[in-house]
C-alpha cells in the first residue's frame, strides 16, 4: 500500500489505462481480508515488480482471472463447461470471466447479496434485467427486500452455465421451479400451494416430460419439446397469476396455448383445472364425478370378484 494506497495507473498500448489504487477499507472487507497480495499477485513483492505489457485493458482482465483457478479450481473447471467459456474460446473477449462478475479487490459474500448477483449479471443482459425487475420476482427482490424469490444464478447455476436455448436446459424447467415452489417452509410464508408441482408432474403435460425423458434415456432416442413451466408462466417476465395482472396472464396463456393447439379458442384454458385440484368450490362437477369413481370403482372391483368366487365354488360342488 506504499504505492498502491496513492494515484497510480497501468497504461496498455491501446491508449487505455487502469488504476492501480487500491481502496485499504474496500480490501479489508473482502472474503479475501486474510490474504496478502502475493497471494494473488505471485511473483511480486517489494524486492521484485516485473513489468508486463498488454495490448488491451481486456486482456489483462482475462489473464489476471486465470489466478482465481489456485484456490478455485472446482469452480474454474465449472465455468469450462458453460456457455460463457464457450464465447470466449470462439474470439468473444467480451465473454464475462471471473473478475467481472466477482470482482478483483473488493469480493463480497455475493451469496447473502442476492439483489447484487441479478445486478452483477444486468452489465452484460440489461434488457432481460429490466424484464426480470418489472416481474413477479423481481418486484418482490428490488422493491420488498424478500431473500426468497430466484435470482439469476438459482435458474441459469453461477459457474456452470449452460444455453439456455438446449433441450437438456428445457427439460429441467420443471426441478428448478420446484426447488421452491415444492417447498412448504418458502411457499407457505405466501399463502401459496406446493399442489401447483404435483398437479403439473400428474396431468398430460408433466406425465408426458416423463415418459420422453425415459424414452431418450433407454432407448437413446431424442425427446421432444413438451410444456413445461415457462411456457405458460413466461421466462423473466412471470406475472401474478392473482390481482389485476391475473386477466393479462389468461390472455397471454390463451397465445401459448395456440402455438401447440393451432386452433384453440379463447376459452380454451378454461377447461384446464390449471395447478387446483377440484373441489367444492372450484370445478365442483368434476370434483362429484370424481368422487363417484372413487365410491363406483370399488364396489364394481369387489362385484367381480364376488363373481368369480362364486363360479369357482359353483365348480367345486357341481364336480
Amino acid at each position: 500500500m506504499k504505492c498502491h494506497g496513492y494515484t497510480v495507473k497501468m497504461a496498455f498500448r491501446s491508449g487505455e489505462s487502469l488504476s492501480g489504487t487500491i481502496n485499504i477499507s474496500s480490501l479489508q472487507a473482502s472474503v479475501h481480508n486474510k490474504l496478502s497480495c502475493s497471494d494473488c499477485h505471485y511473483g511480486f513483492s517489494s524486492e521484485e515488480h516485473p513489468k508486463r505489457h498488454f495490448a488491451t485493458r481486456r486482456d489483462y482482465t482475462l489473464a489476471s482471472s486465470e489466478n482465481c483457478r489456485r484456490c478455485h479450481f472446482d469452480k474454474y473447471t465449472k465455468t469450462m463447461e458453460s456457455i460463457h467459456h464457450t464465447m470466449l474460446s470462439q474470439g468473444n473477449l467480451e465473454a464475462p470471466v471471473c473478475i467481472d462478475c466477482h470482482g478483483s479487490h473488493g469480493i463480497s459474500h455475493i451469496s447473502k447479496e442476492r439483489a447484487l448477483i441479478a445486478k452483477r449479471c444486468q452489465r452484460c443482459h440489461a434488457g432481460i434485467y429490466d424484464i426480470y425487475a418489472k416481474s413477479v420476482h423481481g418486484n418482490a427482490l428490488f422493491n420488498e427486500n424478500n431473500q426468497d424469490v430466484p435470482v439469476c444464478a438459482d435458474c441459469h447455476t453461477a459457474h456452470a452455465i449452460e444455453d439456455p436455448r438446449t433441450l437438456s436446459y428445457r427439460e429441467r424447467v420443471p426441478d428448478m421451479c420446484s426447488n421452491c415452489h415444492a417447498n412448504k417452509a418458502i411457499v407457505g410464508k405466501y399463502g401459496l400451494s406446493t399442489a401447483v408441482v404435483d398437479t403439473y408432474l400428474s396431468d398430460f403435460h408433466g406425465v408426458t416430460l416423463k415418459f420422453y425423458r425415459l424414452q431418450k434415456g433407454a432407448l437413446n432416442k431424442p425427446a421432444k419439446p413438451m410444456a413445461v413451466c415457462t411456457d405458460c408462466h413466461g421466462i423473466h417476465n412471470i406475472s401474478s397469476t392473482v390481482g389485476p395482472d391475473a386477466t393479462v396472464v389468461k390472455a397471454n396463456l390463451v397465445k401459448r396455448c395456440q402455438k401447440c393447439h393451432a386452433e384453440a379458442p379463447k376459452n380454451f384454458p378454461d377447461s384446464w383445472l390449471s395447478h387446483y385440484k377440484p373441489s367444492l368450490k372450484r370445478a365442483p362437477l368434476v370434483f362429484f364425478v370424481n368422487l363417484i369413481y372413487k365410491i363406483f370403482i370399488p364396489i364394481l372391483v369387489a362385484g367381480l370378484v364376488l363373481q368369480i368366487m362364486l363360479h369357482v365354488w359353483r365348480y367345486v360342488v357341481n364336480r
